[in-house]
């Protein structure tokens, strides 16, 4: 044999050994090789409406009878579960997903038994992730009707469609969902989810006697009690939440925060207009509990170490200087910056019970002189209010204009629709009721100041603070003009709530 021979034989020996070598791995083993090993079986269901919502349990089931149809066996340990989980939103995390790959690359498994690929992955990034980790192990993927060869050109190339079609199936789910959220928030109707206290499940219909603990809770709130003691009164009546648990600080704080009972439909954070249902409390009731809510501080400060003096005035009084409130402490109303080390340093401070004394005297004086009729008919906007709406709503619709022409950008269009948005709110404030009846019930006319000395006798401090809350917007201190002990009434500036 010449060396052409020689070297033609070794060629097509080397090609014959390359061809054996580069088929995928899988190919060289037939079915009956599979008895025994071991599978994986991975199950998931989603919150979403997806198309197929076969329980877990049911899908279990499915893949335990394909395993044992294949001979395969499969541990327990080895049964992944994702329930109510999305496999289409990429930031969501899948602790079965994550395990399952973690054994296939560990090389626990060589199978993977799965309703349908699509409960395995909705995203083409999880494919190729599998995939790589298929590379270096012998994986064969089991569906309820077909069998996928992880090392197999054709079949990687028909999963990367089937996966591209889960994909763009949960894409389109999710675009009807959002432009349904959409449309019911611009016909005034309620955003779905968990039942809302008061209300049904549809969220339209009052539950009478739920409404009446509602109303309850915003009165007693308005009339100084905390959200723990009235979560303690509600429990001891044995009272639930929507969701049939016991009420805590948070589920009081929770109701007294939402917008649904007043009526007010909310889309992504945002006040849009009112709903299309009843509400439970009325407008003006809901706002000063909002007010409340944004500044109410704790009756004693955590600083206040041994001072057990409840402060009427907490919350109302600010400095004049800084524009920050005071808080009390030690006998005393100190600004808010009086701790600060900085040169916003404010050390204005003024004796807490000459303070209270002087503006609990000119409350009982606005009480005794108070009418309380109990109307609720809102007054209207004066010529120069209703002008200074429209001139703010024009420049809103300007400001759409220069954010559709491209010549505002998105951040900057936010920002400046908030401060109009915030003045037409503070306008049409007041056209808004005061709950005068609920606030000051039992205190008005020639008997308030025996009816004051009631409440300072039975130690109501929390209704007094809430009174005064209510007359007065601030008590604000300015510098004192005079030298000595004495106290300066002439640098307090009491301003009064419009009533």
């Amino acid at each position: 044999m010449d060396a052409d021979e020689q070297q033609t034989d070794r060629q097509a020996l080397a090609d014959r050994r390359i061809s054996r070598l580069s088929l995928p791995r899988q190919a060289r083993r037939s079915t009956a090789d599979w008895s025994g090993e071991k599978a994986a079986i991975y199950c998931r269901i989603s919150h979403a409406d997806d198309d197929d919502q076969t329980g877990v349990d049911r899908q279990e089931r499915i893949c335990r009878d394909t395993a044992e149809r294949l001979n395969l066996t499969v541990p327990n340990p080895l049964v992944f579960v994702d329930n109510n989980r999305s496999a289409w939103k990429r930031n969501r995390k899948r602790p079965g997903w994550d395990a399952l790959l973690e054994a296939v690359s560990d090389g626990q498994v060589r199978h993977i038994l799965t309703y349908h690929p699509d409960r395995l992955m909705r995203q083409p990034h999880d494919l190729e992730q599998l995939l790589h980790i298929a590379d270096q192990h012998d994986i064969t993927l089991h569906g309820q009707a077909n069998r996928r060869d992880l090392a197999d050109p054709d079949d990687r190339f028909f999963l990367r469609i089937e996966v591209a079609h889960a994909c763009r199936s949960s894409d389109d789910t999710s675009r009807r969902l959002r432009d349904a959220t959409v449309d019911r928030a611009r016909d005034g109707q309620p955003h779905g989810g968990k039942r809302r206290y008061g209300y049904d499940q549809s969220g339209t219909l009052i539950i009478a006697a739920e409404a009446a603990i509602v109303r309850e809770v915003f009165t007693r709130y308005l009339e100084g009690e905390t959200p723990t003691a009235l979560a303690r009164g509600l429990n001891e009546r044995n009272e639930r939440t929507a969701l049939g648990r016991e009420w805590n600080a948070d589920s009081v704080r929770a109701l007294l925060d939402s917008h649904h009972v007043a009526g007010i439909r909310v889309f992504r954070g945002e006040e849009v207009g009112r709903g299309q249902w009843p509400a439970i409390i009325n407008e003006g009731l809901w706002q000063e509990v909002r007010d409340r809510r944004t500044y109410r501080a704790p009756a004693v400060p955590s600083s206040q170490k041994g001072d057990n003096r409840f402060y009427l005035l907490r919350g109302i009084v600010m400095c004049k200087r800084c524009g920050v409130r005071m808080a009390g402490s030690l006998g005393k109303y100190l600004c808010g910056r009086s701790q600060r080390t900085d040169s916003k340093f404010c050390g204005r401070s003024v004796s807490a019970p000459t303070l209270e004394a002087f503006a609990t005297d000119a409350a009982i004086n606005l009480l005794e002189r108070l009418d309380v009729t109990g109307s609720t008919e809102p007054p209207s906007l004066t010529a120069v209010d209703q002008a200074a709406i429209e001139a703010d709503q024009e420049e809103l619709a300007e400001l759409k204009d220069m954010w559709d022409a491209g010549e505002l950008k998105t951040r900057e269009h936010r920002a400046m629709r908030k401060t109009v948005e915030d003045r037409i709110a503070q306008v049409r404030r007041k056209l808004v009721v005061r709950p005068a009846v609920e606030v000051l019930e039992g205190l008005v006319g020639p008997n308030a100041r025996s009816s004051w000395k009631g409440l300072e006798e039975g130690k109501q401090y929390e209704r007094m603070n809430a009174v005064l809350r209510f007359l007065f917007g601030a008590v604000i201190i300015d510098a004192s003009s005079t030298r000595g002990r004495s106290f300066d009434f002439g640098r307090v500036d009491i301003e009064p709530n419009e009533l």
